[in-house]
């Protein structure tokens, strides 16, 4: 694709084209709405970069595909919303506990069950962390304009090859459907980052040795003449099943600490006007993009309010919410497309340091900035 050139580009195109400058050379889904044209375009361009696509039978199918393509030492991704994000969650926890690197984008829809395919929601923020069972590592990011949709593809690759680790694109149907004038940098300035391998001593090789100190062990292609077993159920450093409480403890421990132990690295957000603002507004995705316009008219008219805009979904930015402590900020308002998910989070972080009220909105529709700016006025008249 051209670079440094001004084009006009779709949501989901940009999650495409930023996935293929990743590395991404294996897609496996099924067409669902809102997500449809990223399997669309996947399947016109992979071709062309030399990588593959597969129309697998369901979304089950498609997660599986992913992994398998993904232990061969090809960089895999599957897209999906609504329904199929329900019918992957069994893959993704085995890819959590397997440490298999691959992408998951969801394209949030209206729900719950086949809900409202066509229109915006943002009700997966809870079920893209705990979708499935047990203790689990993930890594969830969520863009709000197409240009960061595209930067954010591939930051999804890096956090998922580095870390070994499942990672979500979090999209909303806005942000994939809308098309935006963007300028890409030259691929050559963009960082990829490619798992840990395996540098062929000692053997034999424990797919799961903690041999760096890091908690990410090196990984071995599949098909490259070191074998290696790889099993959903709890497992020792050689990748065998092990019911050892001890095992048990050390495994699901080195999961979730080469995560929170890189929090810094993992998290990112954005703060708009905060330095001043004594009312905040908490919010990621499309809904952002209303925050802003809301701003801009509120300050207008002399209101100071900012915004907290989280480009990391999970784990939670609770570092970004401490730091308005001991600020001018005296009341936060979270904005979701959904009945109250984020919120929670934000509660539990504030501890009693701040005022938490939500503006959340349910019908297919996006929030609009009137709809903030009322809502701030509201908060603002009862401080």
């Amino acid at each position: 694709m051209m670079n440094n050139k001004a084009i006009l580009m779709q949501g989901n195109e940009a999650c495409v084209e930023g996935a293929i400058t990743a590395g991404m050379r294996f897609y496996a889904g099924y067409p669902i709405t809102p997500s449809t044209e990223i399997a669309e375009l996947c399947a016109e361009r992979l071709p062309q970069v030399g990588g593959k696509f597969i129309q697998m039978e369901d979304e089950l199918g498609s997660m599986g595909a992913v992994i398998g393509a993904s232990l061969t030492g090809v960089k895999s991704m599957t897209a999906t919303s609504g329904p199929g994000f329900s019918l992957k969650q069994e893959n993704i926890g085995f890819a959590s506990l397997t440490e298999v690197p691959c992408v998951i984008v969801d394209v949030q829809r209206g729900g719950p069950s086949t809900g409202l395919p066509t229109s915006p929601a943002q009700g997966d923020v809870m079920q893209a962390r705990w979708g499935t069972h047990g203790d689990h590592p993930i890594i969830v990011i969520s863009p709000y304009s197409v240009k960061e949709t595209y930067y954010m593809a591939i930051r999804a690759f890096n956090l998922s090859e580095k870390y070994r680790v499942p990672c979500i694109l979090l999209m909303d149907e806005v942000v994939a459907h809308m098309r935006e004038r963007v300028e890409l940098d030259d691929i050559k300035n963009v960082e990829i980052v490619n798992r840990k391998r395996f540098k062929g001593s000692p053997l034999p090789y424990k797919p799961y040795m903690d041999y760096d100190g890091d908690k990410i062990p090196p990984i071995v292609d599949f098909g490259k003449g070191v074998p290696f077993h790889v099993t959903g159920l709890i497992h020792d450093a050689s990748g065998f099943p092990s019911t050892n409480p001890a095992v048990t403890k050390e495994l699901i421990s080195r999961l979730m600490s080469k995560i929170y132990d890189n929090l810094d690295d993992i998290i990112d957000y954005e703060n708009v006007y905060t330095d001043d603002a004594k009312i905040v507004i908490v919010t990621f995705g499309s809904t952002a993009r209303s925050t802003l316009q809301a701003i801009k008219v509120l300050r207008q008219e002399g209101l100071k309010v900012g915004m907290l805009r989280l480009k990391t979904i999970w784990p939670f930015a609770s570092k970004a919410i401490l730091e308005l402590v001991n600020t001018s900020v005296k009341h936060l308002i979270v904005a979701e497309m959904n009945y109250g998910q984020l919120i929670q989070e934000v509660k539990a972080t504030a501890e009693g340091a701040f005022k938490v009220d939500g503006l959340n909105k349910y019908s297919g529709e996006l929030i609009t900035p009137w709809e903030i700016i009322d809502k701030v006025k509201e908060v603002a008249k009862d401080a």
